[in-house]
C-alpha cells in the first residue's frame, strides 16, 4: 500500500482529520483532536498506530516488521513497517484498532458529537 493508499484508507474513517503539527513531512490522523496514525510523507515507512500494551508487546515479538513507536511511548505505540514485510490487511486491521482504541477513550459527550456526523 502507498502513502495515497493508506491516506484515503484512515480519511475513509468517520471524523478523521489529517494535521502537520510537528513538521511539513509528519502526516497526523486525528480522531475528535486525538492522533491514531502518524507517517512521514516523504519517506515512508512505516506508520505509527496506538495499541493495547498486551497487544504491542505480542505484536512486536510476532513480527519484525513491527517494532516499538518510533518517537512515541513504546508502551502504547508501534511502527509498522511499510516495505511488505507487514502485510497491507494487517496494516489496516491495526489501524482500524487504533482507531477504535482513540475512540473507546473519548468522553461520552464526544463519542456522541462523532456519532452524530
Amino acid at each position: 500500500m502507498n502513502i495515497e493508499d493508506y491516506r484515503n484508507f484512515c480519511l475513509s474513517f468517520k471524523g478523521v482529520s489529517e494535521h502537520l503539527p510537528f513538521n511539513e513531512t509528519t502526516l497526523v490522523f486525528k480522531i475528535m483532536g486525538k492522533m491514531f496514525a502518524l507517517v512521514d510523507i516523504d519517506i515512508y515507512d512505516f506508520v505509527n498506530l496506538k495499541c493495547v500494551p498486551e497487544d504491542c508487546e505480542q505484536l512486536r515479538n510476532e513480527y519484525e516488521g513491527i517494532s516499538p513507536g518510533f518517537h512515541m511511548n513504546k508502551k502504547h505505540w508501534v511502527s509498522v513497517k511499510t516495505d511488505g514485510s507487514i502485510k497491507d490487511n494487517l496494516l489496516k486491521e491495526l489501524t482500524k484498532n487504533s482507531y477504535n482504541l482513540i475512540i473507546k477513550s473519548l468522553s461520552k459527550k464526544k463519542q456522541e458529537e462523532l456519532n452524530n456526523l
